[in-house]
């Protein structure tokens, strides 16, 4: 970012007139002025991004958020004023917020969303507020299209900070959190659930070899396995059905990443879905020691695979959270350099580029700044219309930020500033009732065929504490008739590549500019669930 961008920046946020004189105060508020905005704002758009405050608040605090195949945001409550335990579903269509009682205390949960489109909550805790903080058992089921919640039977044991892993069958795997006495739990739960039903099963719980941090970072392999990213420095890999950890790699960076994130890196057929992970940021949530602004990469195609450092972000980051784009690039925001400490707040927003033919490829470039505070128990949620939304705060102890920030990325921009006109999505078709089968084809419909460079699926964010449960994106490929205005465009291979469940298919121009997504649910040839 230039220095004039810069400055304004800081003079908007505040930041420029800590502890500067009254006369420096003056002569910022001329400097702002004086620049010409319209021109200046317009390029910035062009080249970072646009972001702005929405008008209407929230009436929660969203610990845990998922983006339903409905368009909407389903929120897990986390007030620190309130016992009574609540959720909500935003409209981003209305920014309006439907507030509704949770049936058990939800505080510091996992939550996926399941093959058929409702989301799966489980574990929490016990009591809230504070001081208890040992995990429930409890497991709950949403539907999207009444607002209810349906309770599931009860895990083994509780889980007050789980990770959950939609897995290649439809299952979905629950690892971790601490236990009803205050333990950490180590063991594999798997849960299930058939088509048109309305309650499922839990495997019996088997244990690990070690002992897993709260909240570890899993991703789904193209091999079938899980990979544990941290938060710890060794890495490890899962196999599910022999139940066997071993261990991978061991980070360069010498401390745990705590409250780091973690992302798959987009799968494509152009490479034969090489996995690639990317972990960044992270510290010890001490509220003491600074956190680190380091990031690296690990190529698991290799047979001895190793974490190299990447490149640095702007900023050191804790709470920090990464969202995939459509582009297939990571839009790195919020976090601080002290936890809960809103005077170390990182406000710069970090772009890594991952497309090799991209000149920018490996590296960050800015994405501009927000202005509010994302720290502990912020959330960064993809939108239908390729835009961000970042939600949440606790900047500390007590205090929560009920504000939403949006996000328009630099692709939704021509470079004079105004709008791209963007390629446009008339149907998806070729699968029964909105159901795609994998290594199969589906037709997208569109005026602008001639023009389509890459067709995508997203797998809608399900982020918490720093890591997105079920983030992923996969690049299809794809043939075009001009004359026919259609593509026919190839399914991924296998729920390895990608877990059965809803995703969002978007098509980029030459340009990059993507369409407005929409919906399809992806299943086995056995049937969706």
């Amino acid at each position: 970012m230039n220095s004039d961008c810069a400055l304004r920046s800081s003079i908007l946020r505040g930041s420029f007139f800590a502890g500067r004189s009254f006369t420096q105060w003056v002569l910022g508020i001329a400097f702002l002025a004086a620049l010409p905005l319209v021109p200046r704002i317009q390029a910035q758009a062009a080249e970072f991004g646009q972001w702005q405050i929405l008008a209407k608040k929230l009436p929660l605090n969203p610990i845990h958020t998922a983006l339903m195949h409905n368009g909407k945001v389903l929120m897990i409550e986390g007030r620190p004023t309130s016992p009574t335990p609540f959720a909500g579903v935003w409209d981003p269509a209305t920014q309006t917020t439907t507030e509704f009682a949770a049936p058990y205390t939800m505080f510091c949960n996992g939550m996926v969303v399941l093959p058929d489109g409702r989301p799966l909550i489980v574990g929490g805790t016990t009591q809230f507020p504070p001081p208890a903080f040992t995990g429930i058992s409890h497991a709950a089921i949403f539907d999207p299209a009444t607002n209810k919640f349906t309770m599931q039977p009860d895990m083994a044991d509780g889980r007050w900070y789980p990770s959950a892993a939609v897995l290649p069958d439809g299952t979905v795997m629950v690892f971790s959190g601490t236990d009803q006495n205050g333990k950490s739990n180590n063991t594999v739960e798997i849960f299930s659930i058939t088509a048109n039903s309305n309650t499922g099963t839990w495997t019996k719980p088997a244990k690990a070899n070690w002992v897993p941090p709260l909240y570890p970072r899993l991703h789904v392999l193209p091999d079938g396995q899980i990979f544990a990213s941290g938060l710890q420095t060794q890495s490890k890999f899962y196999s599910v059905a022999a139940n066997v950890w071993t261990n991978c790699c061991t980070t360069n960076y010498a401390n745990n990443r705590g409250y780091g994130t973690s992302v798959l890196l987009p799968l494509s057929p152009s490479n034969n879905y090489k996995p690639e992970v990317f972990i960044l940021g992270g510290g010890r949530a001490d509220d003491v020691t600074p956190s680190t602004n380091t990031t690296e990469l690990i190529d698991l195609s290799q047979p001895s695979p190793k974490w190299v450092f990447g490149p640095n972000m702007s900023e050191a980051r804790i709470d920090l959270n990464g969202t995939i784009l459509p582009s297939g690039d990571i839009l790195v925001t919020g976090g601080s350099v002290v936890s809960e400490i809103a005077s170390t707040a990182s406000f710069n927003a970090d772009l890594y580029h991952t497309d090799p033919s991209d000149k920018n490829f490996g590296k960050f470039t800015s994405a501009g700044a927000n202005s509010l505070p994302r720290m502990y128990h912020s959330n960064a949620i993809l939108l239908p219309d390729a835009t961000v939304i970042l939600t949440g705060s606790n900047p500390d102890t007590l205090v929560y930020e009920n504000r939403i920030e949006l996000y328009q990325p630099a692709y939704l921009f021509n470079a004079d500033g105004s709008l791209a006109t963007r390629p446009t999505i008339t149907s998806v078709e070729g699968g029964a009732a909105g159901k795609f089968l994998y290594a199969n084809t589906f037709t997208v419909k569109t005026p602008d065929a001639a023009g389509i460079s890459r067709v995508v699926l997203v797998r809608p964010s399900a982020p918490t504490h720093a890591f997105d449960m079920d983030q992923r994106l996969v690049r299809l490929t794809f043939k075009a008739n001009t004359a026919a205005g259609t593509l026919t465009v190839n399914t991924p291979p296998n729920g390895n590549i990608a877990p059965p469940g809803y995703y969002e298919v978007f098509i980029l121009n030459a340009a990059g500019v993507p369409s407005v997504a929409q919906f399809i649910q992806l299943c086995p040839s056995t049937g969706c669930l």
